[in-house]
C-alpha cells in the first residue's frame, strides 16, 4: 500500500517556475510507476507526466513538454515534477499517482492518489 502526498504548489507569474513533491510512503514505492495528472476547475483531469519505477522512461504530454521534468529519487521515497516557464494554462490542482505496473496516460490504472497541490500562474 502506498500513501502520497504532493507539495511545493502555489502562485507564480507566468514564465515562473515550481518544483512539485510528490513524498511516498509504503514499502512497495520501488516498484512503482509514478504519474503527474491536473485538473483545473470545471475540467476533467488530464495526464502530464509519468516516469517508470526505474525512472528510464518518462512520457509527456505535449503542451508540457520542454517545460516540465518528472524525476524521482526512491532513496527519498520522492517523485518531483520541474515545472519552468508556467504559463496560464498550467493553473490546475495537480496530483501524483502511483500504479503497481502501469505509468502511462490513462489515470484508470493507477492504484493510488494523492491529495493534490494547488499551482496557480498569474498573467
Amino acid at each position: 500500500q502506498v500513501q502520497l502526498v504532493e507539495s511545493g504548489g502555489g502562485l507564480v507569474q507566468a514564465g515562473g517556475s515550481l518544483r512539485l513533491s510528490c513524498a511516498a510512503s509504503g514499502r512497495a514505492f520501488r516498484s512503482y510507476g509514478m504519474g503527474w495528472f491536473r485538473q483545473a476547475p470545471g475540467k476533467e483531469r488530464r495526464f502530464v507526466a509519468a516516469i517508470s519505477w526505474t525512472g528510464d522512461t518518462t512520457y509527456y504530454t505535449d503542451s508540457v513538454r520542454g517545460r516540465f521534468t518528472i524525476s524521482r529519487d526512491n532513496a527519498k521515497m520522492t517523485v518531483y515534477l520541474q515545472m519552468n516557464s508556467l504559463k496560464p494554462e498550467d493553473t490546475a490542482v495537480y496530483s501524483c499517482a502511483a500504479g503497481s505496473n502501469y505509468y502511462g496516460v490513462r489515470s484508470q490504472p493507477y492504484d493510488y492518489w494523492g491529495q493534490g497541490t494547488q499551482v496557480t500562474v498569474s498573467s
